[in-house]
């Protein structure tokens, strides 16, 4: 499944960001799994929400990063991908 514009990014069932307070990092927790978040990743994670397109998070993005949105949603989409594919994300349309 590849992400559109329309597409909504959704956090599975058991898959939840959380704040590592002992190591003062953002992780990304999933059953047996974590993946630490570098600051990229965790700006895009904080955005997802369940209800917010792809296209309404990259134009967020880019207006408090004031950046190119072209260049936030290829960044943006290697990363959801990614998690895509480790069914660590779930998109709906």
């Amino acid at each position: 499944m590849s992400i559109t514009p329309a597409s909504v990014p959704v956090l599975p069932r058991g898959v939840r960001l959380h704040h590592d307070r002992v190591r003062d990092t953002w992780v990304l927790l999933a059953p047996e799994r974590a993946i630490r978040l570098d600051p990229v990743g965790h700006a895009v994670l904080a955005e997802i929400d369940g209800t917010r397109s792809f296209a309404t998070i990259v134009a967020t993005l880019a207006g408090k990063y004031d950046a190119p949105p072209e260049r936030i949603a290829e960044d943006s989409r290697g990363l959801l991908t990614g998690l895509l594919n480790r069914r660590m994300l779930e998109l709906t349309e």
